[in-house]
């Protein structure tokens, strides 16, 4: 009987060691990104593909599990992916931009290695070397939640992404030639929804097929260059359920206004008469505007499409009031087991408030953009790569803008590296302010943060009597419309080097962007990990023997 009751606790013993050890799953993927031909507006012209594929291939995940992705640089320029909206928790080493790493050489390969934690949502990646983002390499990657957590909704029938964008039928060499000479790219030629643009004569293949009654999940991304796209189908309401990591107040929407860089997870049912429907796209905010179409249809439906397609609306006031109705959801389950809301923002003391103000003018007679004054630009040695091997005074100084800038130092503009020095798990405000008359995108790598306030006017802190200091959504990009400012909060809790940036391409190339240097302030690889083995070395660091200066927890 002691024997029995001794080889009971052995077996249990060895259960619970094994439950300690087991490892996330692991997803292995090899990438080979090479120049193509196609023709999303009837015209040829080179495109980047990645394995073949134009777009390129979506990435399955669930929350947890360790993505392998082996990307193999078969163009002729170095290359680089980011993973937008991810936020690699103390891994900004995979980052995917010009500040953290070097780019991929021709010729040659990395292996990212990144961990989507606690986000359950819709993701894109897309290149962020030269005017790449113009030639296509980007796709679809969705974060699905684990068995243990349950999502607000159920089951969907089948989950679909659709990829809406901008496009030009000049090359990516081409756009890049026009910014470098001080030019702008100037207006889009065309919109395409997964990498088409639909004839809309009822002769297109359909993009998805749905079955009678059943309801499908639906991520739309726009990961265009700068125009922000409505989004409709035809005949059918969106039931917004999540938007950019997180759970929403589920509405529904006859359209949804998607500005460059942001995802919406939507659910639509199929309950209309079975026959084929247009999925419609068209800009926002532009003149004349631009519209395409993607065919949906039912699964043994008669009948064409309706040649009537649903008017987009008119105006930002519009979209500002859509902006408002979007609401965090405090009662689903997070990617943890805990409510989403318990996570009370609206009550923790703002420490630092910096104001980024977008601007544009001329030096030497080129365009450049700007934020509070300064055109970043990235040095050849990467910002994170400067700090890790300890050479930041030979590659670039700390807050060059003032938290709250003058007129002075906004309209002055000088181009150098923006690095802001933030305290690690400080809570900050960042308000953008846009004095512009075109709608701006703004994205935070590293963290979502909580968008509590899209307002007119000038921002001055009693504005902060109209936040939302209770269930403003969490996530990663937020719009500003013209003549207008947008307020964040967050807690700088990620260490790392992490992209501040406008999603508009060409403002981005051109300097509207910068950097938050969040350090760990005791080294501790509880805090940030060190640089991976394979990381790649560039600039006054190429040949420095690498370094592990963060000790274990």
């Amino acid at each position: 009987m002691k024997g029995g009751v001794k080889l009971l606790a052995v077996c249990l013993c060895l259960a619970v060691a094994t439950v300690v050890v087991a490892e996330d799953p692991y997803f292995h993927y090899v990438w080979n990104v090479t120049y193509g031909t196609a023709s999303p507006l009837g015209v040829p012209q080179q495109v980047i593909l990645i394995n073949g594929q134009f777009p390129g291939p979506n990435i399955n995940s669930t929350s947890n599990n360790n993505i392998i992705v082996n990307v193999f640089n078969n163009l002729d320029e170095p290359f680089l992916l980011t993973w937008n909206g991810i936020q690699h928790r103390k891994n900004s080493w995979q980052d995917g931009t010009a500040g953290t790493m070097c780019p991929i050489p021709p010729g040659k390969n990395f292996t990212y290695h990144f961990q989507p934690k606690d986000q359950i949502g819709s993701y894109f990646y897309y290149p962020t070397t030269a005017m790449h983002r113009a030639a296509g390499a980007f796709g679809g990657l969705r974060v699905n939640s684990r068995l243990l957590i349950p999502v607000p909704y159920a089951d969907p029938e089948d989950d679909y992404t659709i990829l809406i964008n901008d496009w030009y039928t000049k090359s990516h060499t081409q756009l890049k030639k026009f910014l470098d000479s001080g030019r702008t790219i100037g207006r889009p030629d065309g919109i395409l929804i997964n990498g088409k643009a639909g004839k809309g004569d009822g002769s297109d293949q359909p993009l998805f097929t749905l079955k009678q009654g059943k309801t499908y999940r639906v991520r739309i991304c726009n990961v265009g260059l700068k125009a922000s796209l409505n989004f409709r189908i035809q005949n059918h309401k969106m039931k917004l359920v999540e938007m950019e990591g997180s759970h929403v107040l589920q509405n529904d929407y006859d359209s949804l206004d998607v500005h460059v860089g942001q995802c919406f997870g939507v659910l639509v049912t199929a309950n209309q008469e079975p026959k084929d429907y247009y999925m419609v796209a068209s800009t926002r905010f532009l003149k004349n505007a631009l519209t395409t179409t993607g065919l949906l249809r039912y699964e043994g439906g008669k009948g064409p499409a309706s040649s009537q397609l649903p008017a987009a609306p008119v105006g930002w006031a519009w979209s500002l009031n859509q902006f408002r109705s979007f609401r965090w959801n405090l009662t689903a389950s997070a990617a943890r087991p805990n409510p989403q809301g318990s996570y009370h923002y609206g009550k923790i003391n703002i420490t630092r408030t910096i104001k980024l103000v977008n601007t544009q003018g001329k030096i030497d007679g080129k365009l450049r953009y700007a934020l509070s004054g300064v055109s970043h630009t990235d040095p050849e040695t990467p910002l994170k790569l400067a700090e890790y091997f300890g050479v930041v005074d030979k590659v670039f100084k700390y807050d060059s803008i003032s938290d709250n800038p003058t007129s002075d130092q906004i309209k002055n503009i000088k181009i150098e590296p923006n690095v802001l020095n933030i305290t690690h798990r400080n809570f900050i405000e960042i308000v953008f302010e846009n004095h512009e008359r075109s709608v701006q995108s703004w994205h935070l790598d590293g963290y979502s943060f909580f968008a509590v306030a899209v307002e007119p006017g000038t921002w001055t802190p009693e504005k902060r009597k109209n936040y939302n200091l209770l269930d403003a959504v969490s996530r990663h990009t937020v719009q500003v419309y013209p003549k207008c400012w947008a307020a964040i909060l967050l807690t700088f809790d990620n260490c790392g080097m992490w992209n501040i940036r406008s999603e508009n391409s060409e403002r981005r190339y051109l300097g509207q962007q910068l950097y938050a240097s969040v350090l760990s302030p005791e080294k501790s690889l509880r805090d940030e990990y060190n640089m991976p083995e394979s990381s790649l070395q560039c600039g006054l660091v190429k040949d420095k023997p690498k370094i592990n200066p963060y000790a274990g927890a």
